[in-house]
């Protein structure tokens, strides 16, 4: 009975339209039973429309349009990473000091396997594991038998410009961890230290289109990706140059940006359904990207498989990297590791990688669109010469901005609720102080006015 009374007692005092009539004494049955439908058929008109906006402040929040206000764009080179790809004298180098003149030469095919690994080691498992065990192989610390083959920076770039200017390469060209061994990266966030030196590679209407030329000593692949990705096993084809001695190779490129509003940031990685560099969760590189997070699912996976990683996994403890019982799992799981594929895909039986990885908020459009390679004729020297440009400053952007925050959902649930049925935040604050307050004070008010009646005038 005391709660109905508190109950009759808010709606008779409520702010909320209608609800005074429902406890109104004077009103008849048929009024009583009007209002209440009024406000049954209003709360529910409201709360349909507080659920779409939630629902559209869920996953409609963010916008998508081509900006075109290019004049006063600064935009930044893509970072060029070159991975030396083979280099068969360093092997024969590296192999004779390890086992002598007279060595057995397929070690040098397994220690080519072990320094370039890309998923497969069929020499390495063939000649180093079964009952015929070729002699003076080895079983384990795989990444040092790597890095002994891989050259240095200084023994593969040189004459590096930019913008016909020349500057020193491997001060701007960085060393760089991958999964494809040890890379040398210039204008990525991936590669080097915080407080190593940055050239400046920015292009402007001051400036014009930029364009870099270098030249490799040794057989690379030079990939020319945004500034957070980083190279993979299945980067696509289009995405880097094949490079070998006595070539020249230009590529010319266009650059698409994609800007975000600066409001982008209050919103969950959900709703944009796509991550920040420095929203890092990976631990294989220290900037989130797409191709990143790909190389933190093929490191899971394998760690899940083998036990282990492989040896060229980059920023893994040594603790984690395979030995020879680990290389032989990853090469019979090669299949399974090396392609990624849609969890559709899976379903249906087909082997592959199933990775969840979203897209990076400020990922690039690169496309290239001119290709050339020329014979270096007269060449003395066993070097390729690189160029890789813009072919003009971009004209266009995407940008993303916020259509739906949080002030806008504040808003719509405030509107909402105050055509519906005349409620504001004070009107559920009363709800708060006639369930708690209002009967403490009641019971107070009560305590004492019985005091006055029971203690006669002269003992109080």
């Amino acid at each position: 009975m005391r709660f109905s009374r508190i109950i009759e007692e808010y709606l008779k005092n409520s702010t909320l339209h209608g609800a005074r009539f429902i406890v109104d004494k004077d009103a008849s049955w048929i009024e009583r039973i009007f209002w209440v439908i009024c406000l049954v058929a209003s709360w529910y008109a409201s709360w349909l429309l507080i659920k779409a906006s939630l629902s559209a402040f869920e996953n409609n929040a963010i916008s998508f349009v081509v900006e075109s206000s290019f004049r006063d764009w600064n935009t930044n080179f893509p970072a060029i990473i070159v991975c030396e790809s083979k280099n068969m004298d360093r092997i024969q180098e590296v192999a004779e000091q390890l086992w002598g003149a007279d060595h057995d030469f397929t070690l040098e095919e397994v220690l080519s396997e072990i320094a370039f690994f890309r998923g497969e080691s069929y020499h390495t498992v063939h000649e180093c594991s079964g009952e015929e065990v070729t002699a003076s192989c080895f079983y384990s610390n795989f990444s040092y038998y790597a890095e002994l083959v891989r050259s240095s920076c200084a023994d593969s770039i040189s004459n590096c410009e930019w913008n016909n200017k020349p500057f020193e390469c491997c001060k701007y060209f960085h060393r760089m961890e991958t999964e494809l061994g040890i890379c040398y990266a210039i204008n990525s966030m991936q590669a080097g230290k915080p407080k190593m030196p940055k050239l400046n590679m920015y292009s402007n209407r001051d400036s014009g289109p930029g364009a870099l030329k270098m030249e490799l000593h040794t057989e690379a692949t030079v990939f020319i990706l945004g500034t957070e990705e980083v190279p993979t096993l299945v980067t696509p084809k289009t995405d880097f140059l094949v490079v070998g001695p006595y070539i020249s190779f230009v590529r010319y490129i266009s650059k698409r940006d994609i800007e975000n509003d600066e409001e982008i940031r209050q919103t969950s990685v959900h709703q944009r359904n796509c991550r920040f560099a420095d929203e890092n969760i990976l631990d294989v590189h220290k900037f989130y990207s797409y191709s990143a997070c790909t190389v933190q699912c093929r490191k899971d996976r394998q760690m899940e498989l083998c036990n282990c990683s492989s040896h060229l996994s980059p920023n893994s403890p040594d603790w984690q990297l395979c030995n020879m019982e680990g290389l032989e799992c990853l090469n019979r799981n090669y299949e399974d590791l090396s392609v990624i594929i849609a969890k559709w895909s899976k379903l249906r039986g087909r082997k592959g990688l199933v990775c969840d990885c979203l897209p990076s908020c400020t990922e690039v459009d690169i496309t290239t669109v001119y290709d050339s390679k020329e014979n270096m004729a007269g060449s003395q020297n066993a070097i390729s010469r690189i160029e890789v440009g813009l072919i003009e400053l971009p004209t266009e952007r995407y940008k993303r901005n916020l259509v739906r925050g949080k002030l806008d959902l504040v808003v719509s649930i405030g509107g909402t609720t105050g055509l519906f049925v005349g409620a504001s935040l004070l009107s559920f604050v009363e709800i708060f102080y006639y369930i708690t307050i209002r009967p403490y004070t009641t019971y107070i008010n009560e305590k004492r006015r019985l005091k006055r009646l029971i203690i006669p005038k002269r003992f109080q």
